[in-house]
């Protein structure tokens, strides 16, 4: 059947291959777009600006997406961390050493990089931590196309350096975007979250359970100040490990196929009421653009050659200083999470536009020197 034969299999060839994130993210990148700026474009920017929800909890759809949809997201992201540091890659020191110091390397530098470039910006300062995140769908995706190209360790190295550079975004979000706190409801969750060690010390093995408490936690951090996405991460923590797996089994295609196309289709909805290139001749794109593009592969490779080199820890097997090189510009993909970074950055929704442009046009970037 043509719909089989043109549709359905090659859908399924692309998650096969782990590339279906990946295309959906940039379809609906490029249909948003697309609809924000055709003649059907302020009906279209309306649409995620709708409120919707109950008395006591009514939000915009965009919001509903990056503060109710996002915190799935991060719960399955919590999960792989936590698996990978019991019994995956990070469960051994030794193996640990070189995947957390390079995603170090590339957090730290390329946000010191950006506050040298704007640091007489004062309103561009708040995105300093944009340049810092890696997008573990994409990079995974485009390091997949290489195929036998490149070792299997490589692609295990980039899993665990993603990983841990997602950790690093989570300690970021609640550090430093944080503005006001509600203690009465911080408190009450802090005792949704006792209730939920109480379980876990239990051994409760009742998925439906975590997950009615864990929507009560993201209700009170919420309403307390927190960007409720540290409820999807604090859920992670405390569940059960046996538990975490099936989780994971059931969050990884929602999260990826419907919530993360859903975020791209909805934070990139801006209207181009600008010149292209005048948007990206300022220091806050400079310094995004820069950030992810050269420092953040530098700080990469830097920091892995400089513990080879003081025998600090090893490389994979098979694996050279051109492999990790490219891998580090392949890390330096940030769109899903610099593009949510950037929605936390600013209040102004022209500084919040501009930050994702950049992180577009470096994405573009990527996918022409892939060609």
């Amino acid at each position: 059947m043509p719909i089989r034969k043109y549709i359905i299999n090659p859908i399924n060839e692309l998650e096969e291959s782990g590339k279906l994130t990946g295309v959906l993210l940039v379809v609906a990148t490029v249909l948003s777009l697309f609809l924000s700026n055709s003649n059907y474009g302020g009906s279209y920017l309306q649409i995620w600006e709708n409120e919707i929800g109950f008395s006591f909890l009514h939000k915009s759809i965009l919001h509903w997406i990056n503060d109710g949809l996002m915190p799935l997201f991060f719960l399955l992201m919590g999960i792989e961390i936590k698996l990978e540091f019991t019994k995956g890659e990070l469960s051994q020191k030794k193996q640990a050493i070189m995947p957390v110091g390079a995603a170090i390397g590339g957090i730290l530098i390329p946000a010191g990089i950006f506050f040298l470039i704007n640091s007489r910006q004062q309103v561009f300062i708040a995105g300093w931590a944009i340049p810092t995140a890696t997008d573990i769908a994409f990079s995974l995706g485009v390091l997949t196309l290489l195929d036998d190209r490149v070792p299997f360790s490589l692609k295990v190295f980039l899993v665990a350096l993603a990983i841990i550079d997602d950790l690093g975004a989570i300690i970021i979000v609640a550090a430093f975007y944080t503005h006001e706190l509600n203690l009465a409801m911080l408190l009450w969750a802090g005792v949704v979250f006792g209730v939920l060690f109480v379980l876990s010390r239990l051994r409760v093995k009742v998925s439906l359970l975590y997950f009615a408490e864990g929507a009560v936690l993201w209700y009170f951090i919420l309403k307390s100040g927190i960007h409720p996405t540290i409820a999807g991460i604090q859920l992670a923590l405390i569940i059960p490990r046996e538990l975490a797996e099936e989780m994971e089994h059931v969050l990884t295609k929602p999260v990826s196929y419907i919530i993360l196309p859903l975020f791209a289709l909805a934070n990139t909805a801006i209207p181009l009421s600008f010149s292209l290139g005048d948007s990206l001749i300022n220091t806050l794109s400079l310094g995004i653009i820069f950030g992810l593009l050269i420092v953040k592969p530098l700080g990469i490779t830097g920091v892995t050659m400089a513990l080879k080199r003081f025998k600090l820890g090893s490389l994979p097997e098979g694996v050279s200083f051109r492999h990790i090189l490219g891998l580090g510009f392949i890390a330096g993909i940030g769109f899903t999470m610099s593009i949510f970074i950037a929605t936390l950055s600013f209040d102004s929704e022209s500084s919040t536009n501009l930050a994702k442009l950049a992180v577009m046009h470096k994405a573009k970037c990527d996918t022409k020197s892939l060609k």
